[in-house]
């Protein structure tokens, strides 16, 4: 049995990957990006729209008699040219989203077509009002509101794809119209003439050959007949407005906008049914329709496609990734009035093969406990209009004019919570494999490119690591704000005693584990706060004190790292003399170690900067010491009391002779010079006996111990 489970477990796994790789190859479509990037680009509209009408319809009776009263229902009327100008041409903006999508992704392939979208716009919005019949005399904004979706659609993608076209088909000189004279922006809009003027040609004689044939207005209206068609078929049942539902939401996963596409339906077969209802109502009659847009709005779409507030209380409450949650918080209040485009688009939702199943099925899922609910006589007809804008609880209340209304929308959102809530877990699971091979591929990335890194800043490079790290650098500084975690590794001597310990900075990231160290300082030097960085790590090691002499012993040192580019600073100065005057660190044992050589200059102000420590009870270390020009400069002011080898002789001590007689040069120098000499990375036996034998009897390395955390809660801490 546990065998056949693996068998099967690994089966489903290879059809997702195989499904992943298809949603991945479908994004990259030029088509469904345009299409999509065409939707995600009107989002603002969509979001100012919706929120004109949460202002207007607001349902508090107190609210809606002030706004409806106040000046003559001057707020009224303001929200309405808000909406109107939003919603009321929708379809406008989207045919202009689209064809300028459409340029954009061509001109990433094609440069000769960038800097075209003027000629692109104009031409697809030309052709959307030879398509919507904007020659009738019955023409109005209803032609290119919410229900020509499908057309701005079908016209954003032709009418740009012909255009580019007939813009590369045109002769050279042709394309590159000038008149004598003219400025820049002149002689550019010469050059759309003839490709927009073609364009129109195409698309008016496609609208004459439809208009013929089919005996209608305009080819909207053949779209308009295709979906009533398409509907027309059998009652207003179950069945119809199962598959509304089913066809809106695999419409939206394609990064279709289902409810405005299908609006024309909408209206058309349920919307009527309220007035039906009413009318019986009001005859004191019982109520037959079921499904009405109200419906719609207030059991199915529940937080917009996709029952989105069931998804959004599901990450809320279940989900472990930080950003997710992060989005969610942001999501939330627009979604209480079933505005869900950030969380569509932010997940992101759309074409995201974990999220196909439950978006799919959890509409379906509410629409028929919903209309079973009505059905049965449990829940009321409805028979109340409420804006699709209405949260949760109220709108149900209101569409029934019952208590069993908003129960059922909490019955509807705790089911399709249950449903999310498997492929939430499954998405954080594969974010975190997806996040750590990121990072593991940026650590290679940056451990190759360290030497470059010291004078190139790493979150301005043009590329992917670049983004990975401003990500990283805003994570980094914000889980400053929580204080720092320290690590601390043992030094001894060759006779077994702990004589010292080293503070090493510990990020834990929630996804990518304890991050590589010299990361963390890069990062805090190109955000700024380094500094910051540095003096949260000394003031924790000194509260760590107390333990650490506990743990190791109470004659051992406790060092500290501080960057060259630190060290030398009025403030850091200025930070440890106020930590000295509050508890003062002579006899203390306290020891900073400089790393960064290169960042120091040994100027007078360096060196009395240096000298000011040493002043204060704390003794200085070299780290990464060489027999390099640079690291000898620094023994000629007799400023450091240790020195730690750099950790590439102590690895090659047995596999490069000259490691073994660099290392016998510098014991004897710091004999002569009374230093100690530290070595790092020691992981053997015969590493520390051979370093005993030249003349160093101070090691640090996993011979003895890793670095160590004093508690449990900091070995844990995020």
């Amino acid at each position: 049995m546990p065998a056949f489970k693996g068998v099967f477990i690994m089966s489903a796994n290879n059809k997702f990957n195989r499904l992943e790789k298809l949603m991945e190859k479908a994004k990259q479509i030029t088509i469904i990006r345009a299409i999509r990037g065409g939707l995600l680009n009107i989002t603002p509209i969509l979001i100012i729209g919706a929120f004109a009408l949460i202002l207007k319809t607001f349902p508090v009776v107190p609210y809606q008699s002030f706004i409806t009263t106040f000046a003559d229902g001057l707020i009224v009327s303001f929200l309405d040219f808000i909406y109107s100008a939003t919603f009321g041409v929708l379809s406008l903006y989207m045919t202009i989203s689209i064809s300028r999508s459409y340029a954009r992704i061509k001109a990433e392939s094609k440069r000769n077509v960038s800097g075209n979208d003027m000629g692109v716009i104009l031409a697809a919005l030309l052709s959307f009002f030879i398509l919507a019949g904007a020659y009738l005399p019955t023409f109005s904004t209803d032609s290119v509101g919410p229900k020509s979706m499908f057309l701005a659609i079908i016209t954003g993608i032709g009418a740009s794809a012909l255009y580019l076209k007939l813009y590369e088909a045109l002769p050279f000189r042709q394309r590159r119209a000038y008149s004598i004279g003219a400025d820049r922006e002149f002689n550019q809009m010469l050059s759309y003439l003839a490709p927009i003027a073609l364009t129109a040609i195409v698309f008016a004689a496609f609208n004459l050959l439809i208009t013929s044939v089919f005996q209608v207005d305009s080819f909207r209206m053949l779209l308009a007949q295709a979906f009533d068609k398409l509907f027309s078929l059998g009652e207003n049942g179950f069945f119809k407005g199962f598959f509304f539902v089913l066809l809106s939401s695999v419409l939206w996963f394609f990064g279709i906008h289902g409810s405005d596409t299908l609006e024309s339906v909408m209206q058309t077969y349920f919307a009527p049914g309220l007035a039906v209802n009413q009318a019986a109502a009001a005859a004191a009659a019982a109520p037959t329709e079921i499904l009405t847009k109200e419906f719609f709005d207030c059991f199915v779409l529940m937080g917009g496609c996709g029952s989105a507030i069931c998804l959004l209380i599901a990450i809320l409450l279940f989900s472990r990734n930080r950003a997710r949650r992060g989005l969610g918080y942001t999501a939330a209040f627009p979604m209480i009035f079933n505005i869900n485009e950030l969380m569509v688009f932010g997940l992101p939702t759309i074409f995201n093969p974990i999220m196909l199943i439950p978006f799919v099925t959890v509409p379906l899922v509410c629409y028929s406990l919903g209309y079973a609910a009505i059905a049965t006589g449990l829940v009321p007809m409805i028979t109340g209009e409420v804006a699709w804008t209405t949260p949760i609880l109220l709108g149900g209340y209101y569409a029934t004019g019952s208590l069993a209304g908003s129960l059922l929308q909490v019955v509807n959102v705790i089911v399709g919570v249950l449903i999310y809530l498997p492929f939430v877990r499954l998405l954080d699971r594969r974010d975190k494999e997806k996040y750590r091979k990121e990072y593991d591929f940026f650590v290679q990335y940056f451990r190759q490119n360290e030497q470059m890194f010291a004078s190139v800043r790493l979150i301005e490079q043009k590329n992917v690591y670049g983004e990975f790290a401003k990500a990283l650098c805003a994570e980094l500084e914000h889980s400053l704000q929580k204080g720092v975690v320290l690590a601390y590794q043992p030094q001894y001597h060759y006779d077994g005693r702990c004589t010292g310990v080293e503070a090493l900075l510990r990020w834990k990231h929630p996804d990518y584990g304890t991050l590589y160290p010299p990361i963390v300082i890069k990062l805090a030097e190109e955000g700024g706060f380094l500094a910051d960085l540095e003096e949260a790590v000394l003031q924790r090691a000194l509260a760590d004190r107390p333990k650490i002499l506990e743990r190791f012993g109470k004659d051992v040192k406790l060092s500290v790292n501080v960057t060259g580019t630190t060290i030398v600073t009025p403030r850091y100065l200025q930070f440890c003399s106020k930590l000295n005057a509050k508890e003062a660190f002579a006899g203390k044992n306290l020891c900073l170690e400089v790393t960064e050589q290169a960042a120091l200059a040994f100027d007078v102000e360096t060196i009395n900067t240096l000298r000011a420590f040493r002043e204060m009870g704390l003794s200085l270390a070299i780290d990464d010491f060489s027999m390099g020009q640079t690291s000898l400069h620094y023994l000629k002011e007799n400023l450091f009391d240790i020195i730690k080898l750099d950790g590439s002789l102590v690895k090659g001590l047995f596999t490069h002779q000259n490691c073994r007689e660099i290392i016998l040069s510098i014991t004897q120098l710091a004999t002569s010079l009374n230093l100690t000499v530290l070595a790092e990375f020691v992981e053997t036996a015969d590493q520390r006996d051979t370093l005993h034998e030249i003349g160093c009897d101070f090691y640090q390395g996993y011979l003895y111990s890793p670095a160590v955390y004093l508690s449990e809660d900091q070995a844990n801490a995020k």
